[in-house]
């Protein structure tokens, strides 16, 4: 039986429906497949590793939720406790015991964090900890790098990755340029561009980093780079501030802060500390965190912040974190998914170049070494498209950009990295 034309699948329905409900049918705008085209897929259920769509296929999931999905989908004892959770109050707008027991464990794994304020999402936890800096200092000025996104706030949407570079945007219009000007943005992995940029402005509150870059796909930091950034900053009297929303209790425990030992001023959380519920994080030293409201002038607050869903759905994935061998066991899949894909890519006669850090990796369809933005914007996008669109049928969803990270959840065996490689022979071969 040969496959319904794409206007005819159900997919397609709800995109056709979406479109005239929400600006470009979507919630986020990477969903759209801007970067790839087509027609977005719409999802149904989700298990392990696994996710349904509406057509009835079943699909292996490197997208994860865009990273919090480290335990795999629908884990079994964390729809438990929020289903039990949720009989009992799912917000109170008042303290709870949950988000103390959170906070102990957040607290315990990451190295730079000695308080921490729970929010709602990652652009939460970079906007409060970019207003803490800029309180803390007295200065106004922020660092930031080409391809890095840390949120969508308007001081952060200066040259950014991910969303902004599938779509091909230049800054977003609605940044005041009276804001913007107060972003200064260097190229990722140069340090002397970095302490340039002090000596040109003697009014610079921080600069935040991805440790790990994972919003132009994966780029890691060199060498000497982090540690680079803590010594400029402490001789300026600056913050450091690492967006670890994506790499915190990915590529290790207590982050990339412990995998490349640099403490940051100020961290940021999200994404696995929820265990797929909204939620962020920022936190510090007890000094630095100590002028937050009510405790200091500098307010920041949430309805939703700390509720008991998001609270018990991380605390339990953070537990889990803890198992042995949890963490070799995921770098090990990771390592021969990333090994056997590069393989059949040469094999097939395509040159692309895999960056990856733990379990977070990107393929990139260019012959140049990823280092920054410049050089991940010489990935050939169209040639990504189409071999998105063949791993899709081939059963195994990506994500639909070039310049974005993919993920391997705990959930992902031996049997189902085979599986990946073989549609990637197959869609190699195909483009």
């Amino acid at each position: 039986m040969s496959n319904p034309e794409p206007t005819q699948t159900k997919s397609a329905q709800l995109y056709a429906r979406a479109l005239e409900l929400m600006p470009g049918g979507v919630n986020s705008p990477v969903r759209a497949f801007r970067g790839v085209g087509g027609t977005p897929v719409f999802i149904k259920s989700a298990a392990g590793p696994y996710i349904t769509d509406v057509d009835d296929r079943r699909l292996v999931d490197y997208v994860g939720s865009w990273g919090p999905m480290i335990l795999g989908h629908a884990d079994d004892e964390i729809v438990d406790a929020v289903a039990s959770v949720a009989t009992r109050g799912t917000s109170f707008g008042a303290p709870n015991e949950l988000e103390i027991e959170l906070a102990e464990e957040i607290i315990a794994a990451v190295p730079s964090i000695e308080m921490v304020r729970m929010v709602n999402s990652g652009t939460e936890a970079t906007m409060s900890a970019i207003r803490l800096a800029r309180g803390a200092t007295g200065r106004d000025k922020l660092i930031k790098f080409e391809g890095c996104y840390h949120g969508h706030a308007d001081s952060l949407l200066v040259k950014a990755g991910s969303g902004v570079a599938t779509l091909g945007l230049p800054d977003s219009p609605g940044v005041p340029p009276s804001l913007a000007q107060h972003t200064i943005t260097v190229p990722f992995n140069d340090a002397d561009a970095v302490e340039n940029a002090f000596s040109a402005h003697k009014d610079i509150a921080a600069v935040i980093v991805e440790p790990v870059a994972g919003n132009m796909g994966v780029v890691p930091p060199h060498a000497n780079f982090l540690g680079s950034l803590r010594q400029i900053t402490q001789r300026h009297g600056a913050l450091l501030i690492f967006d670890e929303v994506m790499t915190g209790f990915r590529v290790a425990r207590g982050g990339a802060q412990e995998l490349y030992g640099v403490t940051p001023d100020i961290t940021c959380l999200g994404k696995i500390i929820g265990g797929g519920l909204p939620v962020g994080a920022y936190g510090g030293s007890r000094d630095v965190m100590s002028s937050i409201a009510p405790a200091g002038s500098i307010y920041q607050a949430g309805t939703l912040s700390g509720n008991p869903l998001a609270m018990v759905a991380g605390l339990l994935t953070l537990r889990r974190l803890k198992q042995p061998e949890f963490y070799e066991s995921l770098e090990r899949c990771s390592a021969k998914l990333c090994k056997n894909l590069s393989q059949a890519a040469e094999d097939a006669g395509l040159t692309t170049v895999t960056n990856r850090v733990g379990s977070m990796w990107t393929s990139f369809f260019t012959g140049q070494s990823v280092t920054n933005w410049t050089t991940a914007n010489t990935s050939d996008r169209a040639l990504y498209g189409r071999f998105f669109h063949s791993m899709l049928d081939h059963g195994v969803y990506l994500a639909p950009s070039q310049f974005e990270a993919a993920f391997v959840s705990i959930a992902h065996s031996d049997e189902v990295i085979d599986q990946t490689v073989e549609a990637a022979k197959k869609a190699f071969a195909k483009i």
